[in-house]
């Protein structure tokens, strides 16, 4: 387990002072497998006590391996599953907030004016960035955090082999994401979420280990590759309730036919509807539980103003 923090703002807002948190292995409970990881085993144990009873029965047990193998792949291809360990897919226990979500940046053109337009209305977001990319716009990564949104881990490199990794590809890709975005925001996300959504069975031991919730969606606008903004704003809001998380992206968004990111036409109609509509943003650190209780210790930080 890693560290947490919490931060204060200064009085100008110029600087801000971080308390940071040892590890508390005493809060963190060992990863167990469930249900559906524990059938899982328990069909590959019956299938080799089957074929040393009676090899003759081979077929009978290979069907049952293909058909287990194929409900685990179908699993980590279905993105608010919680099969393969938890998935967070909505706030708890929410009735008039919600929770803006926005995937794949920092980006350089798109993000700024997305935060432009968040801090307009007094939004705050969680920004789920890709680690080399924020490596890239560290000033962004500073940005997003001075104005009060939340930072979750999506990967260091957003792979698109990345549902493949075993143990090591994944404890490698989140562990050196964790550590460039600690460096970058003075904060240890406590959130992740995979590329695509796509995940298997090795992916949640690793997040036990690094004191990371998968957190995936309620409902997203499919905004990286649907260019008509109204479009996505009806997938995003129809049946809307409360206690729904939403997607939109800042980096690799589709754009419109005049060339416009589509998340820029979709946003301001989205925190208007939000705002007739009497909902509440909040962000994951605000509205859901961390998976330790940390004990304080003192660090400090200084970010630009």
């Amino acid at each position: 387990m890693g560290k947490s923090g919490r931060l204060l703002l200064g009085s100008r807002g110029s600087s801000l002072a971080m308390t940071s948190f040892p590890p508390d292995t005493a809060a963190t409970p060992r990863w167990r497998p469930g249900a559906l990881l524990m059938a899982s085993a328990a069909v590959h144990a019956g299938a080799a006590v089957s074929l040393l009873a009676a090899p003759a029965q081979w077929p009978w047990a290979l069907a049952a391996l293909a058909a287990n193998h194929a409900l685990i792949t179908a699993t980590g291809l279905w993105p608010r599953s919680s099969g393969l360990g938890p998935n967070v897919t909505r706030l708890p226990g929410a009735t008039a907030t919600l929770a803006l979500t926005i995937d794949d940046g920092p980006d350089a053109e798109v993000t700024p004016q997305v935060l432009d337009l968040l801090r307009r209305d007094g939004v705050k977001a969680t920004f789920f960035l890709i680690a080399e990319r924020a490596e890239a716009h560290p000033a962004l990564v500073r940005r997003i955090v001075a104005e009060g949104h939340a930072v979750g881990n999506h990967s260091f490199r957003h792979r698109h082999n990345f549902s493949l990794l075993g143990p090591r590809g994944f404890a490698a890709e989140i562990e050196r994401a964790q550590a460039t975005l600690e460096r970058l925001s003075g904060r240890r996300p406590a959130w992740f979420r995979a590329p695509a959504g796509l995940r298997n069975p090795f992916l949640d031991p690793v997040l036990h280990r690094l004191g990371l919730t998968l957190v995936s969606w309620t409902r997203r606008g499919f905004d990286t590759r649907e260019r008509d903004p109204a479009t996505v704003l009806a997938r995003l809001t129809r049946g809307l309730r409360g206690g729904d998380i939403l997607l939109l992206h800042d980096g690799h968004c589709a754009r419109d036919t005049t060339g416009r990111p589509v998340v820029l036409e979709v946003l301001p109609r989205l925190l208007e509807q939000s705002r007739r509509a009497g909902w509440r943003w909040v962000t994951l650190d605000e509205a859901l539980p961390a998976r330790t209780t940390p004990t304080p210790s003192s660090s400090k930080i200084e970010l630009a103003p």
